[in-house]
Parts: C-alpha cells; structure tokens; sequence
C-alpha cells in the first residue's frame, strides 16, 4: 500500500479544498439563516441547489461511485475526498451529490437494480434531480439484528403488498424524496437469512404514510433530509419493484452498509480536524487564570491525543479502502468493523474536548461543535451499534483459537 496519493487524487484534492474555501465555508452562515428563517424545517435551504450547480461545473460530482455512473475513483482514492467535505458535513457531501443515505441508495441500483430501474430511479439520482430513502429500522423490533425485521412484504398476483411500521428512516421528510427502497420479509418461514427483500416504493405510491419526523438529539437534520416514521399500509407495487430476487434482501443490506461505514469514517476524521481547528484557535486566543488556554497543561494534553489518534483512524480507514478495493467487502470486513468501532467513539471523545475548551460558545449555536457532536454519537448506532460490531469481530478472532 502506497502512502502518497496518486495524480487524480491531488488534483482532485485542490479543486475539492479549492471550493471548500471559495463557496463552502462562506455559504456555512448562509446555511444557517435560511435554515432558521424557513417554513418547512424538512426542506433543505436553496443555497444547497447553488452548491451543486458549482460542485457540478467543477466535475466534484458523485465522486463515491466507481465505474461508469461515477467518477471512476477506488475507494482509496476517495478516502481522502469524503474526509475534506466532512469538515462541513451539512453542506459538502450533498453539495457534491455525495450524501447519505442517496449514496448507498445509488450503490444498491448501481449493483442490484434492473435496466429498468437504473433508468427510472438510478439515473435522476446521479443527476441530483431526486432524492431517496432507505426503509429497513423499525421500532418495534431490535433493528441491530436486521432478521428481526417484521415488515410484512407478500406476493398477490403480480403485486407485492406491504404492512409495516418504520422509523428513523433517513431522507424521507426531503420533499424531494422520491423513492423508498423497503426492506422486509417476503418468507418467514425460510433459512433466517433468507426472508428478507427489497423492494422500491414511490414517494406516491397509495398506502405509504410518511408521519413524523423525528428528532436526533433535538436537531432535526433536516439538510439531509430527516428522518421519519414512515407507515406502510397495503401499499401496493408491481412485482418488477423487487431488487435482485426475492430472499436476497439481507444479503443486499450488507452489501450496501459496507461501503456506507467506511464513507461515514471518511467523514468523521473530516470533522476531527475540524475540532482539533477550533480548538486550537480557541486555546490560543482565550485567556483563563492569567494565561492563554494553551498554556494549561490539560489543553495541551488534549490537542496532542486528538493528533494522535486522527492520524491513528486516518491509517486505519485507508487501509481498510485499500483492501476493499483489492480484495473486496468480504476481504476487508475485519477493517471495516474495526473502524466502525474506533472512529466514531474516538471523534466523538475530541469533538466533546473541544466543546469543552470553547465553554458554553461550545454547546451553542454559534459554533458547529455541538450540531457535530450530535451527529458523531448517532453514527455510534447507526449502521450497527458499537457493541454488534464488537460482538462480531470477537466472534471472528475467537475462530483462530477453536
């Protein structure tokens, strides 16, 4: 594994900082009044649409994606890139078409969705006309162990018809939210892992009812679209709705969370340098007991355990890129659990660091730190909870020894 980034990575990388500097950060304060001035807290803020328009003229344009419908970057090379536009996570990734949870939405079209439904849901998803939602937690069952999935999805003639209740489902309050891909079970008599499907779901489609949205810590992210309690009650669609075949849900899921946690990891060191930015700035320029903050030992002791343990996890995800671009999901499916575990734990450790060298500014609006923390310790169980993930890798370095 080589440390360097290659040529289309540093250029790349310049153009990406390049806009972060000449619109991003700038349009940060925009965000924030329109986002507080606006009638519906769901809808994201206009000057998103001007990022994209930019973001688009700039070729910064679902850098996530390999192959044709992408940019053609590995893994590898876009490490770098999603850790730059999550030091401004509300306004970069979107900008950039690079957003959850349409990412992995156009990864499970990219790999598992018909001609036809590349073309109907996949394509004006790419182009940023649209945007998406993924159904599968549910709140009446252990959504960590996805087999519990009680959603009822039955085949009646040429019709699936689905009854059930989900909830936290990210994107579905964006009133440009066009699609749903459904997961639930289509035989629950089957092998466990076996009962599940994914089935695509319009926006407008009779029988799904879209009904709260719900709050992370009382924020509501409405800028990626929020999160909602969504009821499906006899909602009908054609049987060419499925994805892949019917009992490969689960193994979809999988398939789609993988890149999902290293894209958040990416992210999240994005925001630790952000942090580590603020803190130090801050450290510098406050004066308690007669000396900058800089001064007292503990400040100290924090800003050099933040260094440390970026360039720890930075390590740590780009080698995990690395395998899963030379020996694939399954190959690096250790990496992937290991810094779903260290990642956000640690960043949400320096982002609470931060927040306490800036005080009470720390816990306000008037610096991202709190809105950052909030969304770091989500991310610890989103995508699988720490202790799933740690329960997983014991299980897997256990079977060395017996």
């Amino acid at each position: 594994m080589e440390f360097g980034y290659d040529a289309r990575t540093e250029e790349l990388r310049g153009e990406l900082l390049a806009f972060m500097d000449e619109f991003v950060y700038p349009a940060e304060p925009v965000f924030a009044e329109q986002r507080a001035t606006a009638r519906d807290p769901w809808s994201p803020p206009p000057v998103v649409e001007e990022l994209k328009a930019q973001a688009r003229k700039r070729g910064l344009w679902n850098l996530f994606l390999p192959g044709g419908n992408g940019a053609g970057l590995t893994n590898l090379q876009y490490a770098p890139l999603a850790e730059i536009t999550g030091r401004s996570p509300h306004l970069a990734p979107p900008a950039l078409n690079c957003a959850a949870p349409d990412t992995g939405n156009m990864e499970v079209l990219n790999e598992f969705g018909s001609d036809a439904q590349r073309e109907r849901w996949l394509r004006p998803l790419l182009d940023g006309e649209i945007r998406s939602a993924f159904a599968m937690t549910e709140p009446d069952v252990a959504s960590s162990d996805a087999t519990n999935i009680e959603t009822r999805i039955q085949r009646v003639g040429d019709e699936y018809v689905i009854n059930g209740r989900k909830w936290y489902i990210s994107g579905a309050m964006n009133p440009h939210c066009a699609i749903f891909i459904v997961m639930g079970k289509t035989d629950p008599g089957a092998e466990r892992h076996r009962q599940q499907s994914m089935v695509l779901v319009p926006r407008d489609t009779p029988g799904l009812e879209v009904r709260r949205g719900m709050r992370v810590f009382g924020y509501d992210d409405g800028d990626h679209g929020g999160h909602a309690e969504v009821l499906f009650d006899d909602v009908r669609v054609p049987v060419d709705h499925l994805i892949g075949e019917e009992g490969g849900g689960f193994a979809i899921a999988q398939a789609r969370l993988g890149p999902g946690r290293i894209h958040h990891c990416m992210r999240l060191i994005g925001m630790a340098e952000r942090a580590v930015e603020l803190m130090c700035r801050r450290a510098v320029a406050r004066t308690a007991f007669g000396k900058p903050l800089a001064a007292q030992g503990v400040v100290r002791e924090w800003i050099a355990e933040a260094r440390v343990e970026i360039e720890q996890l930075r390590l740590l995800v780009l080698k995990t890129a690395w395998l899963m671009d030379t020996v694939g999901n399954r190959g690096a499916h250790t990496e992937i659990q290991a810094i779903k575990i260290a990642t956000p734990a640690a960043v949400q450790r320096i982002l609470d660091r931060a927040i306490q060298v800036h005080g009470a500014a720390g816990v306000s609006q008037d610096t991202p730190l709190a809105e950052l923390w909030a969304g770091v310790r989500t991310l610890r169980l989103a995508d699988g909870p720490d202790e799933v993930h740690k329960r997983s890798l014991a299980r897997r370095e256990l079977r060395k020894y017996s």
